[in-house]
């Protein structure tokens, strides 16, 4: 083995075993919202600046939600598409033995976006988040993987 790959490999295992806290436990695991007051208050549109994962927590990536209903089904409106998103990405955290308070991003795209919609945006998120707001990100965009979709949501969670 070359004395490089060693060197990386002795580094990898050094790294890996430094970056494991030994005395955390799942109720120490909480996220951490920062809001700089030199920046722009984003809470009253339902998402926070930034959320720190603490050490030694699990993360899961939870894909793109849409509003499909369990038949498959979707509604032509944008309101009920995102209301059902939530109820979808709900579930997949329930799967994942998660709470809304786990999640630290959302990304949500967006079809045809325009200001009207920020209100739908808004009320849902706040309604699944309460003041335990995530880092989000949307993305508007042409179309979506099938063409009615208008909506979709994936997030990023820490696991206990």
């Amino acid at each position: 083995m070359s004395r490089t790959i060693k060197h990386l490999l002795v580094g990898g295992l050094f790294t890996m075993t430094m970056a494991v806290p030994t005395t955390t436990t799942a109720s120490d695991l909480k996220l951490t919202i920062v809001n700089p007051e030199n920046l722009y208050d984003p809470t009253p549109n339902g998402y926070s600046t930034a959320v720190i994962v603490p050490a030694g927590a699990r993360v899961a990536y939870i894909s793109g939600q849409g509003g499909q209903d369990t038949t498959g089904s979707l509604s032509p409106d944008f309101a009920v598409q995102v209301k059902q998103a939530y109820a979808n990405l709900r579930s997949a955290l329930d799967a994942l033995d998660a709470k809304p308070d786990q999640v630290a991003k959302l990304t949500v795209y967006v079809v045809d976006h325009d200001m009207s919609k920020l209100g739908v945006l808004t009320q849902n998120v706040k309604e699944m988040f309460g003041d335990t707001l995530p880092a989000q990100t949307l993305i508007p965009v042409p179309k979506l993987a099938v063409d009615p979709m208008l909506f979709e949501v994936e997030a990023i969670v820490m696991l206990k």
